[in-house]
């Protein structure tokens, strides 16, 4: 009997999905993140004016994210791999999708988790949910950094991230506002003609209207992904 190829389905998930766990959202607060202008503390020119500031921010985050927990909308991105193959695409520092079981996520701003060389970020090193001290450096002798992709900053993973909605055979957006490049423009690299769901409780249907083969599903992340589970599965003749 032929086995059903199955279909590559690649995830642009943004803070709204993490938002359901309690993680707060920077567009969502008045333009501040826990009473910090964005420039103060995400940018470079934030790490050379003030290093102390900005690592007492990531730390404090740090520390919030470590005791959330995944929300309905992470677990069933992360189940819907039983049927498709995923890739997640996020816009997210946090490690919920991780947490709730997907395999292949790809963090385009970076990993809370991880610290990095501030005078060369492809020297990594995983630090769970502890601080970043000042004077703690990396193996090559510099301060560590959070490894966050600050304001200002190139997104080293955006090429790669097209290539995967290139080859996707279905695309969903959600949790995300679509106004953050250069996230925001992958959509665009989408094969003519693939289905593309968009998840967003608040989002002006004339937004995505140049997309062709668009669904909007006008509710929050946690539900809508029951929505679009039941939809999708329906046209992958998938009981």
């Amino acid at each position: 009997m032929e086995t059903k190829k199955k279909l590559n389905l690649v995830v642009l998930s943004g803070a709204g999905v993490s938002a359901e766990s309690g993680i707060a959202t920077f567009r969502g607060s008045g333009g501040l993140w826990e009473g910090y202008k964005i420039e103060e503390v995400a940018s470079p020119e934030a790490w050379q004016r003030d290093k102390q500031m900005v690592l007492d921010f990531y730390n404090a985050r740090r520390q919030n994210i470590a005791s959330v927990k995944p929300n309905n909308a992470h677990i069933q991105i992360a189940a819907l791999e039983k049927h498709f193959f995923v890739n997640v695409i996020t816009q997210n520092i946090d490690n919920l999708h991780e947490q709730a079981g997907s395999s292949n996520v790809m963090h385009l701003h970076g990993e809370i988790t991880k610290a990095c060389s501030s005078n060369n970020k492809d020297h990594i090193q995983e630090i769970g949910f502890r601080d970043i001290e000042i004077g703690e450096t990396c193996i090559d002798g510099f301060q560590l950094r959070p490894f966050i992709v600050w304001f200002g900053e190139d997104v080293p993973l955006i090429v790669d991230a097209s290539k995967l909605v290139r080859r996707a055979d279905v695309v969903l957006v959600i949790g995300t506002s679509l106004e953050v490049y250069p996230a925001a423009g992958l959509v665009a690299y989408a094969q003519a003609g693939t289905p593309i769901y968009v998840i967003d409780p608040h989002l002006d249907p004339h937004k995505i209207r140049q997309w062709s083969n668009t669904n909007l599903i006008k509710e929050k992340a946690s539900t809508g992904i029951e929505v679009f589970k039941n939809e999708i599965k329906k046209k992958a003749n998938i009981l």
